[in-house]
């Protein structure tokens, strides 16, 4: 048990106008800690297995300094050794807020009674395996006594295999004496270009708080009824009737007079155009890893919208006169396709569209009596050089459009095997979206740099916490861990002008 002396102290010490002290598990390359960092948090640690995401960490906060560098199994890696190997002393006194997204399918069939023995009962993991990541996170939790924690995960968390595994943790939390509540935001209500749902766990110790408050919302959407729908069967466990659940908290509700949502094309509209089948046809787009390291001048339409200004002149991430990280995939039977399609399409009419391009195919092979015969292998090859092999039945939404005059949809992590779901707008540069601009829509720098090349960098950002919507939740936390007291590094595109 912790001494609370030490809880006493660490808030003593931020009242006193020290700076909160961040320790990010399960980091990946660091969208909450660069929310925190925004925020006014200083970034002293990560957790983070996958070698690039730690250092993409690494080097964006902490200069590149091997210690913070390496990566590191949350499995094998304890507190004190973790503290150790960064100079910081013991684990107790080291960090004031543990923020972090644990992975939760483990839990699908975990419930209440279950999750309490495993949080008392540190050789329980040994029994139950699929717990075994929260457990850590939660001996954490217990080792490095922080006066606040903040958890981010997926939706269905609150309802996953029919727990609700957010009022579960909360649960745990609160018999530890923090005030513990969660609620599900969406990333569009808070500045960022995507319609992304997490849900949002924050507890505070009860010496400081005797409730939880969660970011007021900065921009106004009317979000598509796939969003509400989902968010329905999502909240059907925190909606049970009134007294059965303590945890759940509604989200506060945006004001329809707030800016409207930030859209794909005013968060990636300055950057320079790729016209992918130019390329493909001049033998300039090859097959093969794609590094990061070339810049890119910016050129042609510069768009300078108010997030463009942001994500440019971020407070330490800053852009230049040119753009890294803008590569996309090599997708030679695709572009043409991506450029047919209307904003909104998905597979089936990415589909249709491709079987219309084969058979004008066949009928000019016909012209020149060149038309194989049908089923023959020349045929089928011909097919397979134009139309996709998905059954249009199952995988509607493997494929889609971006609206310029939307935010785009969620940003998943295998972006970089399958970029489909995110094809740019603009039909004459008909391909997918680059990782540059994977990283606009999720709302990091152009300052921000990625470790490894196209697939990890794609993958280290699918995975993130969008920045703003980090940054929201920090500065909420901060307020109510430290009061009002003026703090740095908050101007950053939190505009409260009204259309």
């Amino acid at each position: 048990m912790i001494d609370s002396r030490i809880f006493k102290h660490k808030l003593q010490r931020l009242r006193a106008g020290g700076c909160p002290r961040v320790l990010d598990l399960f980091s990946g390359c660091g969208g909450l800690s660069l929310g925190f960092k925004a925020a006014g948090f200083k970034i002293a640690g990560a957790v983070e297995c996958e070698a690039d995401a730690a250092r993409s960490h690494g080097i964006n906060f902490h200069g590149g300094d091997e210690r913070y560098c390496k990566s590191h199994d949350i499995t094998k890696t304890s507190p004190s050794d973790l503290t150790a190997g960064l100079g910081l002393g013991d684990a107790a006194g080291a960090f004031d807020i543990l923020v972090g997204g644990p992975p939760c399918q483990a839990f699908a069939r975990v419930g209440r009674s279950k999750l309490r023995e495993v949080a008392e009962h540190p050789e329980a993991f040994r029994h139950d395996p699929r717990s075994r990541l929260y457990i850590e996170y939660l001996n954490y939790v217990e080792a490095c006594a922080p006066l606040a924690v903040v958890i981010e995960n997926v939706p269905d968390m609150l309802n996953h295999g029919g727990h609700n595994l957010a009022e579960e943790i909360a649960d745990i939390l609160t018999t530890r004496g923090y005030v513990a509540r969660y609620t599900l935001l969406n990333a569009a209500f808070y500045g960022v270009p995507q319609m992304r749902e997490r849900m949002i766990l924050i507890a505070i110790r009860s010496e400081v708080a005797d409730d939880i408050e969660f970011p007021e919302p900065s921009h106004w959407i009317d979000l598509p009824s796939g969003y509400t729908g989902s968010r329905a069967v999502a909240l059907k466990l925190a909606l049970a009737p009134a007294g059965t659940l303590s945890g759940y908290r509604a989200a506060p509700k945006p004001d329809g007079d707030l800016p409207s949502a930030v859209t794909a094309e005013q968060a990636i509209g300055d950057l320079p155009e790729i016209l992918a089948r130019e390329l493909l046809a001049a033998g300039e787009l090859r097959r093969g890893a794609r590094k990061l390291d070339v810049a890119i001048p910016y050129t042609g339409h510069n768009l300078q919208s108010e997030y463009v200004r942001a994500m440019r002149q971020w407070p330490g991430y800053e852009g230049t006169a040119t753009v890294w990280d803008h590569v996309i995939r090599y997708l030679p039977r695709d572009y043409r396709i991506f450029a047919g399609l209307k904003p909104g399409d998905q597979y089936p009419e990415a589909s249709r569209y491709a079987r219309q391009l084969f058979e004008d195919e066949l009928r000019r092979l016909a012209q020149v009596g060149k038309r194989p015969l049908a089923d023959s292998p020349q045929w089928r090859d011909l097919e397979a050089r134009f139309v996709p092999p998905y059954d249009d039945s199952k995988f509607p939404n493997k494929w889609r459009k971006m609206e310029s005059s939307m935010p785009a949809r969620t940003l998943l992590a295998h972006l970089g095997k399958d970029g489909y779901s995110h094809i740019h707008y603009d039909s004459e540069q008909a391909r997918p979206i680059s990782v540059r601009e994977a990283a606009r829509l999720q709302s990091f720098p152009d300052g921000f740099r990625f470790a490894g090349t196209m697939n990890p960098a794609f993958r280290q950002i699918g995975n993130a916490v969008p920045p703003l919507l980090a940054k929201a939740v920090a500065t909420s936390v901060m307020s109510q861990l430290c009061g009002n007291r003026q703090l740095e590094g908050l101007p950053l595109f939190a505009s409260s002008a009204r259309r």
